[in-house]
């Protein structure tokens, strides 16, 4: 019987990861999922989906060669597979600002309890490095709509955290 897992890779970026990654896993008969990789700073991390009918430590046996030699730090387990059914973002927040510690989660926190579930983070740090500035763009749901989200994050504004509220327009078809 098959089952679905999450697997994630965790390492420094190097060239050829992804192909030696898929090439085995192919090779061990899985089908893969959905599939996120991100380079940040020199680090490179997928996550990825896999169905797979082989016991877990054998396809851990399998990839051991190829962890090993890409210096990957490797996690796996079994989840519920959920196919096709995506909820669509309908807010996206951009948000500037000091960069100081504390400034992710002060944000997260409002927009959660305004009610956000959050679908997509990225971030990075720009400006100086005597000035940096901290960025961060998210996408998710908001069930109580942009004025609920408005309200949550007046009181970041002050703080000096400037921060913009958009609706997506979702085009399905």
């Amino acid at each position: 019987m098959k089952h679905w897992h999450m697997l994630t890779l965790v390492g420094t970026d190097k060239p050829g990861i992804v192909a030696a990654l898929t090439g085995t896993l192919f090779r061990a008969g899985c089908n893969l999922g959905e599939a996120s990789m991100v380079r940040l700073s020199g680090n490179f991390t997928i996550m990825l989906m896999l169905e797979t009918g082989a016991d877990p430590a054998h396809l851990r046996a399998l990839l051991a060669p190829m962890t090993r030699d890409f210096d990957l730090h490797l996690h796996m387990d079994e989840i519920q597979a959920h196919l096709h059914q995506h909820p669509q973002p309908n807010v996206q927040v951009v948000v500037h600002g000091a960069d100081r510690a504390g400034i992710v989660a002060e944000v997260t926190e409002a927009l959660a309890h305004a009610g956000l579930n959050i679908l997509d983070l990225e971030s990075e740090v720009g400006g100086t490095q005597d000035h940096p500035i901290y960025i961060m763009l998210l996408q998710g749901y908001a069930a109580g709509g942009i004025v609920a989200l408005e309200s949550a994050l007046a009181p970041l504004r002050l703080g000096g955290i400037e921060v913009r509220v958009s609706a997506i327009e979702a085009l399905i078809g």
